[in-house]
């Protein structure tokens, strides 16, 4: 979550001083249905398959796994590892606000936002590697929030009473339940459930919460799916009742344009409600409101929302590195504007929960353009600094007030905290959460390839154990391969889902062609599987151009979006801790126009690989190098730190022509993305 400093500081300050707490008799005590899990009272066992929606919610197109049923491999545990060797599994060590002092520790430090933040990220972590050390870690967290309940129902800190940490938290616990089966977690989170719906209708929804209500109604989902209770639907009906409606915002959008300070009323005593609906995070995690709304409803409408606020977002604000601006709030298409990292990881959660329910795979190509560009982006490459706003075209990082809509100067710092520590709570949800999200399940108990890189799943389907290993080194090669291991012969669908610019994929079984697969679809294997069959997909990574802000160009291969990554001299700012902050100068000229056509962009580009590392998001040794024909453009300059806006295409240059080095976004630290096209 985002907030100027003031207002968050305003809060937090008001939080010690103790806010009034409060407390109502609640409505009835839910509890679970007898042997609703299979498990007995104290059973500490993971859940091991889906568990589907309840009439009367419409059912979702793919169920989710639960946690610990997918294993990441290859690249992308080696991604895992880095963030748990760097600020993930060190922060209590380095930064007091989840530090022991925490409120969600019990003590007298920081009580919000930021211990649930950081442990929504933490268990999956810990889980998906099987890491003792941050099971530990989390489990100090899990524990005082488990043992924290009061007679009412309310649990946490009792310094403060507001509703939108603990629907951070409540994320946390379903994720450690699933892992681990502890059966403290629906007994807690269904009195504080029915305590919230006797106290809403006097103590309703506000500031924060107001604007993110469906994050708490997928846990409210997660526990009628368990439990059966229907005054969880209830629940969920008031929530969206007194949540703000974003899906109105998008049926007419007003926000098309750069928010300045003066338009939010920046300096006013709190966020006012323009500032509120352009907030960047309050978009991400609006992007799954309709499609969580729509479980209910079982409206089209709202199922046809999402992408029509995608839509919107894309258009009015949508950068070449898969995200949206907000830098804090909505700030235009130029892309020197920034993105807010916790905006990165709510766009991800919001994409992973909206494909599940929706099932539309275009929701799967932008997951994987968010992460495999826009989240590994903004950390350095050891994952123990992070930035608080990226910029597609980032020139310099370092100490300046330009071109930010609302952050300050400390905003594109590689730091533990820069501009504000939301991000440094909250960045570590992201690949974890992606990870457990690679394979989903059919209604028809079809396995579902979401998205993909390298990992292991195993499910049960029709309660026979299915071993499903996907080797690839997806998105820096085309070429995916699926090995099924059915404990005994099983017929069921597999689903791999087919990305819209995969023209001309192939895929065969055993060595069989099939029918050519269509993008932009999910492709269906049908048969009954044996141990051992192999299943491989080739996607065709043909080098592509797409248009962005003034007609600029990026140049794209497959998932991945490429960037001139400008010469980097690291300047230590300060230390903090285990960590420092960084600044970074340009060593090398950064103004290029590219002299690539988009209608010939496959022919014009060419393209080096090398080995696939464990850490392939890095600049000493990037995995696909494409080359393209561009021109110095000395009239393209940078002003206080950031380049000015790409100069209208189609540009001239007098100068020399050379082959211009184009690496992964995310690799390149300073780096141009989005091109002015030279005149033919």
């Amino acid at each position: 979550m985002s907030l100027s400093a003031f207002n968050r500081r305003r809060f937090l300050q008001l939080g010690a001083a103790g806010l009034a707490s409060f407390s109502t008799k609640s409505f009835a005590s839910f509890a679970p249905h007898e042997g609703s899990l299979g498990q007995g009272k104290n059973a500490t066992t993971a859940v091991t398959h889906p568990i589907r929606n309840r009439a009367p919610l419409s059912p979702n197109a793919f169920d989710p796994l639960p946690l610990g049923s997918i294993q990441p491999t290859g690249w992308l545990r080696g991604q895992l590892q880095v963030q748990a060797s760097g600020l993930s599994g060190h922060l209590g060590e380095t930064w007091p606000d989840v530090g022991p002092n925490s409120g969600w520790l019990g003590g007298t430090g920081e009580s919000w936002e930021r211990g649930p933040y950081y442990v929504d990220g933490l268990v999956p972590l810990a889980y998906l590697l099987d890491d003792a050390r941050l099971k530990a870690i989390a489990q100090k967290f899990i524990d005082w929030t488990l043992e924290s309940a009061q007679p009412s129902g309310m649990f946490g800190p009792k310094s403060n009473d507001d509703w939108w940490p603990r629907m951070v938290m409540l994320k946390a616990l379903t994720q450690y339940h699933e892992a681990t089966g502890d059966s403290r977690v629906i007994p807690l989170v269904s009195r504080y459930f029915a305590h919230q719906l006797g106290a809403l209708p006097t103590r309703p929804l506000r500031d924060w919460g107001k604007y993110r209500w469906q994050d708490e109604a997928i846990s409210v989902v997660w526990l009628y799916n368990r439990t059966g209770d229907p005054q969880l639907l209830a629940l969920v009906k008031l929530l969206h009742q007194q949540g703000y409606n974003w899906q109105a915002q998008f049926a007419d959008f007003q926000y098309k344009q750069r928010i300045t300070p003066e338009f939010i009323h920046l300096n006013s005593s709190g966020l006012t409600d323009a500032g509120m609906q352009t907030h960047g995070v309050n978009n991400a995690m609006a992007i799954k409101a309709s499609a969580v709304r729509s479980l209910i409803s079982g409206s089209e409408t709202d199922r046809r929302a999402v992408l029509q606020m995608l839509n919107e977002l894309d258009q009015y604000h949508g950068l070449p590195n898969g995200v949206f601006s907000a830098d804090e709030h909505l700030a235009g298409r130029n892309p020197s504007q920034g993105t807010e990292l916790c905006t990165v990881v709510e766009i991800m959660f919001s994409l992973e929960q909206s494909l599940a329910i929706l099932g539309h795979p275009e929701l799967g190509d932008r997951l994987e353009r968010a992460a495999f560009n826009a989240l590994p982006g903004t950390f350095t490459d050891d994952m123990w600094a992070h930035q608080y706003d990226q910029q597609p075209n980032q020139i310099l990082v370092g100490l300046h007030n330009k071109p930010w809509t609302t952050n300050g100067p400390e905003s594109n710092l590689y730091g533990l905290d820069p501009n504000f520590g939301c991000c440094t709570a909250n960045f570590h949800q992201g690949w974890p959460k992606f990870a457990a999200s690679l394979f989903m399940l059919s209604p028809d108990d079809g396995l579902v390839a979401a998205a993909y890189a390298p990992c292991e799943v195993r499910t049960k389907i029709r309660d026979t154990e299915v071993h499903v290993e996907e080797q690839t080194e997806y998105p820096f090669r085309g070429t995916v391969r699926f090995t099924v291991n059915p404990a005994s012969p099983l017929a069921f669908p597999l689903l791999l889902r087919i990305p819209a610019w995969a023209e001309g994929a192939n895929l065969a079984v055993n060595g069989e062609p099939t029918a050519a697969p269509q993008p932009g679809t999910f492709a269906r294997v049908q048969r009954a599987w044996k141990r051992g069959d192999i299943v491989e997909l080739n996607f065709p990574l043909v080098s592509r151009a797409s248009r962005w802000f003034n007609d600029s160009i990026a140049i794209e291969r497959g998932a991945l979006v490429f960037s001139y990554g400008i010469g980097e001299s690291w300047l230590k700012l300060r230390d903090r801790g285990l960590t420092a902050d960084w600044q970074v100068f340009p060593t090398t000229q950064w103004n290029y126009a590219l002299a690539v056509d988009p209608e010939n962009a496959a022919q014009q580009v060419t393209v080096t690989e090398a080995p696939v590392g464990d850490e392939p998001f890095t600049a000493k040794a990037p995995p696909v190098t494409l080359h393209a024909k561009a021109r110095n453009l000395p009239s393209w300059l940078g002003v206080d730190g950031a380049a000015d806006p790409v100069p209208q295409s189609p540009v001239s240059s007098d100068q020399a022509e050379q082959s211009l080095a184009l690496i992964p976004y995310a690799a390149a630290k300073l780096r141009v993305t989005a091109f002015p096209q030279l005149k033919t």
